[in-house]
């Protein structure tokens, strides 16, 4: 669960998509991601120092030989309390709207990417993708119990064996409360 210092250090664009990568395809080297993302060495280098201060990764023991210096994800995911965009301090809030909105632009490329390919890739999985939306009226306490209820149905297919067709899917939910207007 982030709170505001590791918050502070996880904000930032490039380190985002550095431990998303990490988790995903698992350990790799500086120079490996640098690749990845079209950036220098020495600048991926220098925010997974920023992640492993914080917790975020950590070395990949058994990776690699030499001096070379793997790096993996320390943990599977990352929990966001909302409050944080309203802290008092405003070095937290502006790291908390970097987040999300890191996190948003996140979302919505990983969705273009599923559109652009869908047409060439699909085949049997179309039943088992979605692009849906839904709009509810519900209370504060409602909505935190959708959420709720929805992760733990999420959660309760990670651990399901594995079968020979199985793929990696990634979940997007987005719970947004509309403003009275709306």
């Amino acid at each position: 669960m982030l709170d505001a210092r590791a918050l502070r250090g996880l904000a930032h664009p490039l380190r985002m998509q550095l431990l998303a990568d990490l988790r995903r395809k698992g350990p790799a080297t500086a120079s490996q991601l640098a690749d990845r993302f079209g950036e220098s060495s020495g600048s991926t280098s220098y925010h997974l120092r920023q992640l492993a201060a914080h917790g975020f990764v950590e070395d990949a023991v058994g990776h690699g030989k030499g001096r070379e210096r793997w790096w993996r994800a320390a943990h599977e995911g990352t929990g966001f309390d909302g409050s944080l965009i309203h802290d008092a301090d405003p070095a937290t809030s502006s790291a908390a709207a970097v987040f999300l909105q890191a996190v948003a632009t996140n979302h919505s490329q990983e969705v273009s990417a599923w559109i652009s390919e869908a047409q060439t890739r699909l085949g049997r999985w179309e039943p088992g993708a979605d692009l849906s939306d839904f709009t509810l009226r519900l209370t504060p306490a409602q909505s935190e119990e959708l959420i709720g209820r929805l992760h733990d149905v999420v959660n309760s297919y990670r651990d399901l064996p594995e079968a020979e067709d199985t793929r990696t899917v990634r979940i997007h939910t987005h719970v947004l409360p509309r403003s009275a207007s709306e």
